[in-house]
């Protein structure tokens, strides 16, 4: 946590996989549900109205410090740096609110055995988490405060079921990436880089301050002693010649910017030059950060936000990390975003918020209505004209959507953007103007044909 370069990492991860947050795009089945396309998108305005009155909101966190955006950066930085990250839904009553449901992080380290002999014993029972006869995971015993507390106070541990025996519903999410068959706790995504990265941090703190000790100038004036006395006898201070008062014997002698140091006599100044900066510092970094950056998945110059290299050399650097970027952005909704707007989506059904009818006879049914997409920043272009034409190619020739190019171009939403510029197309009309965008286009392409041939 105190290493720029480890935070860095870590950061990076956190800001281009989940960014400003997942958003909710519904993709109910509409044809399996029997909707019309009105009805269709009635229902979908009505979801994401809803879901935004919870989700912008604080009253969506037990602890009512973060919003639901907010909580899924902080789950995925716990992830990443704890190795694993566990959320409780509990429902909780409070006033001037619609919605009970509320999440619930809680610090990975709290996930724990208990200290007491029957427990201990119970070989079905490691770091926390309680298995059945068949492997399957069925609770996480929590402690009642961190390990490192310096509370005075005996910890108690409380056993949370992971489905609720009587509602049936998910009482407990784990966040963690799995290695290994039966790995029932994660790794931290540092732990295989940790020891090079905290050497490397070593290193740039003895550079530097080898550059500091190199940049301060200290002069050193001798004098020499007329009457040398015993070994081991101070002489008394004898006078200077440049007819300033002599240091006493025992103040010690110190590097400064600058500064002029007075030696008794028989003393001699050796001046030990550093050699700082050292122009090999920069290459072994850079070979060290390389393997950081293998082990994490991240290129190097997305480690360090350095592209210097040609376009195409960039462009596939960003490509090699958005396919692990998906990959985790993938899991995050999975098994973070979807199961929580699950849990709404049935408190909102239950207190009439939005209409669902037959959603709890079959779980098909659920599955329909609840189906969702999570979509996060987009990846953004080296070069907007050379993206935006292959995007363009990709929607004509069938190998995307327009709804997809724009939410990985842009970010944004296709329905909304067409009509948003049905309504700028209108205003233009009303006011007089004879062109639209796409007019604007052609005419932009007129004059530069005709600029071509002049």
């Amino acid at each position: 946590m105190g290493g720029s370069l480890a935070n860095g990492a870590i950061k990076t991860l956190r800001t281009n996989i989940i960014g400003t947050g997942l958003r909710l795009k519904p993709s109910f089945d509409a044809d399996f549900l029997r909707l019309s396309e009105d009805q269709a998108g009635r229902l979908k305005r009505q979801i994401e109205r809803e879901f935004a009155l919870w989700s912008e909101s604080k009253d969506c966190d037990a602890a009512g410090m973060h919003n639901f955006y907010e909580l899924q950066q902080l789950a995925f930085l716990s992830w990443m740096m704890s190795g694993d990250a566990f959320v409780l839904l509990p429902f909780l009553s409070r006033k001037h609110t619609i919605y009970d449901l509320r999440i619930r992080l809680l610090e990975a380290d709290r996930c724990s055995n208990p200290l007491t002999k029957e427990i201990a014993m119970n070989n079905k029972l490691s770091n926390g988490v309680e298995v059945d006869s068949d492997g399957m995971v069925v609770a996480y015993w929590f402690s009642d405060k961190h390990p490192g507390s310096s509370l005075a106070m005996p910890t108690k541990w409380t056993r949370v079921a992971v489905i609720g025996e009587e509602s049936g519903r998910r009482n407990v999410l784990h966040l963690m990436e799995a290695e290994r068959p039966e790995q029932r706790r994660g790794v931290p995504i540092l732990a295989p880089v940790i020891e090079s990265l905290k050497q490397l941090e070593r290193y740039t703190e003895a550079e530097l301050m080898a550059a500091v000790i190199s940049g301060m100038f200290t002069v050193f004036i001798e004098t020499e002693s007329q009457e040398p006395g015993e070994f081991g006898v101070s002489l008394p201070p004898a006078d200077n010649p440049t007819g300033e008062p002599l240091p006493p014997t025992d103040e010690d002698l110190r590097l400064g910017n600058g500064a002029v140091q007075f030696l008794q006599p028989g003393e001699k100044a050796t001046i030990a030059n550093p050699g700082r900066p050292n122009s090999g510092f920069d290459p072994f970094v850079t070979a060290i950060l390389r393997q950081v950056g293998a082990s994490l998945e991240l290129p190097y110059e997305l480690l360090l936000k350095h592209f210097t290299a040609s376009y195409s050399a960039s462009r596939a650097a960003l490509l090699e990390a958005w396919k692990m970027f998906r990959m985790r952005r993938s899991w995050m909704s999975a098994d973070f975003c979807q199961p929580i707007y699950e849990e709404w989506f049935a408190e909102a059904v239950i207190k009439g918020r939005i209409d669902a009818p037959g959603i709890f006879d079959d779980p098909l049914l659920f599955k329909a209505y609840t189906k969702a997409e999570w979509h996060g920043p987009s990846q953004g272009q080296l070069d907007p004209v050379k993206e935006a034409n292959a995007a363009v190619i990709r929607v004509q020739n069938g190998f995307s959507t327009r709804a997809r190019e724009a939410a990985e171009l842009t970010g944004s939403e296709y329905e909304s953007n067409v009509r948003q510029l049905a309504y700028e197309k209108k205003i233009r009309e009303q006011n007089g103007l004879e062109s639209g965008i796409e007019q604007d286009v052609k005419g932009g392409d007129e004059e530069d044909a005709e600029e071509d041939q002049t």
